[in-house]
């Protein structure tokens, strides 16, 4: 079933991505095989076919990162699968997803970074939609965001999986949105009014503010000193509740809000739908993108008898 939230719902999300990230790729290639290619140079460079094949249940994510590695690479890849497609069904079964032509050891050469990818960011679209059916289901209407806890140089991957998974992304990095933190509060003098007010200096008005409070009179305390967004971090699920109401009520909802509420902090699977209310506009959570479960992929050589079909199962295990 396609996925219809977020992004997805309006178009295909490798259009979102910058003209930068081809060299990424080429950044991994290049740690990968830093050398001499040994096993590349057992194999040689004959014809060959290789099946990608699902062995665990997900959303599949990250197709652009998988076609271009071995763009790169001098092979082609057909995909028989569309990304944010549900792929590995039925238990213990191998669905046949792509498949990849090439050189035999530029298929080789790019194996491992191509699977290693899309494991992840399958992983990462798999763990996203599954909290945010999660939510639906128990009723809340508003966004479920990941958090900018992402790992160093594979970021845009991690996103990009976020971003399948129908979810939204948050902030990319620093220069996408000014959030003040606890830290940042305590380094001016606990002062969230002076802390907002040099933040909207240095950014402008196309940069928003957001700041992170532990209690409901230092959300108030950033809302009136111009915050776009006020986090309720580490709130229990009934003081979150109250706090946000009173926010509302003071500050305004929809068209008429003075700010934006979040709420953040050890959110997960086990304890999410006790934060669902109608007066949070965003629930974020990094469970969804960090020690995530990895979608099972692997690609496998094809005998050249076998070449030329397409199948699922057993029939493709080679």
């Amino acid at each position: 079933m396609p996925i219809t939230e977020g992004a997805p719902a309006h178009g295909s999300p490798s259009h979102l991505l910058p003209p930068s990230w081809k060299r990424q790729i080429s950044f991994w290639l290049e740690e990968d095989t830093p050398s001499f290619d040994y096993g590349g140079f057992v194999v040689g460079e004959s014809p060959a076919e290789a099946r990608l094949l699902a062995k665990s249940r997900g959303i599949i994510a990250g197709v652009p990162f998988f076609d271009e590695v071995f763009r790169q690479l001098g092979c082609t890849v057909e995909w028989h699968v569309q990304e944010g497609d549900e792929v590995g069904a039925e238990k213990g079964a191998k669905q046949h997803c792509a498949t990849v032509k090439g050189p035999v050891r530029c298929v080789l050469l790019g194996e491992r970074v191509a699977l290693n990818t899309l494991a992840r960011c399958s992983g990462i679209a798999t763990k996203s939609h599954s909290l945010l059916r999660l939510l639906r289901s128990a009723g809340y209407k508003n966004t479920l965001a990941g958090t900018r806890k992402t790992t160093p140089g594979f970021r845009l991957v991690e996103k990009y999986g976020m971003i399948v998974g129908g979810c939204d992304p948050h902030r990319q990095d620093l220069s996408t949105m000014t959030m003040l933190k606890d830290n940042h509060i305590w380094a001016c003098g606990g002062s969230i009014g002076t802390a907002v007010a040099a933040a909207k200096a240095a950014a402008g008005f196309a940069v928003k503010v957001e700041v992170e409070c532990q209690s409901e009179a230092e959300a108030n305390q950033a809302i009136e000193a111009g915050a776009d967004v006020v986090m309720l971090d580490n709130f229990s699920p009934e003081e979150m509740k109250k706090s946000a109401k009173s926010l509302k009520d003071r500050w305004g909802r929809g068209r008429e809000a003075r700010a934006l509420i979040e709420v953040s902090g050890g959110l997960t699977e086990d304890n999410v739908e006790g934060y669902v209310c109608e007066d949070v506009d965003v629930i974020s959570s990094s469970s969804i993108h960090q020690g995530v479960k990895h979608v099972d992929f692997s690609l496998k050589i094809v005998p050249k008898k076998k070449q030329g079909k397409v199948g699922n199962g057993e029939d493709v295990a080679v």
